[in-house]
């Protein structure tokens, strides 16, 4: 089979420059190294392909030389290659990985310094108010925690702590296997110190080895003003306990806001509808309307169309960000009776004839074209 161009294989253009190169192959080679895509039989050959294209174009001479010839440059007798080894210098394909990557970079090695403990989750439902304003409450957290017996060492109290006889205290042991590339050696993480190269001669009898105890911790959270669903609030150092010495995880408390019976959000802007009645509406009036903090005063002028929106000032939500607060906006909706008694029929006919009456010029013509459209006169 014809080998592929060594640009298709890395994923870049001929123009690529040394760092996109390098970029390209250390991303192909994460993905194809035998000890991560275990369940892709055609991994190495990818991982031995992708090793090659990078050997060759990483080389400034090799790459000048395969741009003017191609593969050709590089074969028995041709420009003094004497069949270019691309994996030279490397015992198996480990080797090369660890070049780039570092020793714990593959899969299955484990990193036997102090590690910080995994972050937590905690979902937490507040109502619409106590989040305008912003809230102190008190979760309770299950976690892992430093046991307090040995602090974290998985010894009992005064008993010694020795080298792994299973891995000699490398924290690892060694599997070498012959394949079609060469010989393969893997490293793993040993299972009976767990990377550690060290164990308990006498385990702990609180935490039975383990290093932590499960524990259920109250802690207090500051939840601040005007947040919203979606948001999170990061308590530090309140997570699961960390390995070999490390620091705890952080808590993350992920907010979601209940829905307000009557305001709604928009921004840091809350939004209501207050109903007022046809004779405030025309004649205007001084109303009450609910807010955040209790009820306020607004002047409602005559002659206000129902949909008319008013705006209070610094009657809203404070920005979670620290900028403010925003406003509160009231729009009114001018509301139609639907029962009437007879004398309050007679008036509001009586005020229809007295409006159209003393309507404009300008009025009248609407109001005739509409009489006209109704009796279907043009």
């Amino acid at each position: 089979m014809a080998k592929r161009d060594y640009y298709e294989v890395l994923g870049v253009g001929k123009n690529a420059t040394e760092a996109e190169i390098k970029k390209a192959y250390r991303k192909l080679a994460r993905q194809y190294h035998p000890d991560v895509a275990k369940d892709d039989p055609q991994a190495a050959e990818k991982f031995k392909e992708v090793a090659e294209a990078y050997k060759v174009l990483s080389d400034p001479d090799a790459r000048a030389r395969y741009d003017a010839m191609g593969h050709a440059a590089f074969e028995q007798g041709m420009g003094g290659a004497g069949g270019f080894d691309p994996f030279g210098g490397f015992d198996d394909l480990g080797d090369i990985f660890d070049m780039f990557f570092g020793r714990g970079g593959g899969m299955g090695r484990q990193q036997r310094g102090p590690q910080k403990g995994a972050d937590l989750r905690y979902d937490y439902t507040m109502e619409f108010i106590d989040a305008a304003f912003g809230k102190e409450i008190e979760i309770e957290v299950p976690r892992s925690e430093t046991c307090p017996h040995c602090r974290g060492n998985k010894a009992e109290p005064g008993t010694p702590i020795v080298n792994c006889d299973a891995c000699g205290g490398k924290g690892e042991t060694q599997q070498v296997r012959q394949t079609p590339f060469g010989r393969m050696v893997n490293v793993m993480t040993c299972t009976k110190c767990r990377g550690e190269g060290k164990i308990a001669k006498q385990t702990c009898s609180e935490c039975h080895g383990n290093g932590t105890v499960h524990r259920r911790r109250r802690v207090t959270v500051k939840i601040p003003a005007g947040v919203e669903s979606g948001m999170r609030v990061r308590v530090a150092g309140e997570g699961e306990a960390g390995m070999r010495g490390g620091p705890p995880g952080d808590l993350y408390v992920f907010v979601t806001v209940k829905p307000h019976s009557f305001f709604e959000r928009d921004g840091d802007d809350v939004v209501c509808e207050v109903p007022i009645s046809f004779s405030q509406a025309a004649l205007g009036d001084e109303i009450d309307v609910p807010t955040l903090e209790g009820k306020t005063k607004l002047k409602i002028p005559e002659g206000t169309q129902t949909g008319t929106s008013f705006r209070l000032r610094n009657f809203g939500i404070a920005s979670v960000r620290g900028y403010g607060r925003g406003d509160q906006r009231v729009i009114v909706k001018v509301v139609t009776p639907t029962k009437l008694t007879a004398r309050q029929k007679e008036l509001l006919r009586e005020l229809g004839d007295l409006a159209s009456n003393g309507q404009t010029g300008e009025n009248k013509s609407f109001i005739n074209r509409m009489r006209d459209a109704v009796r279907g006169n043009r």
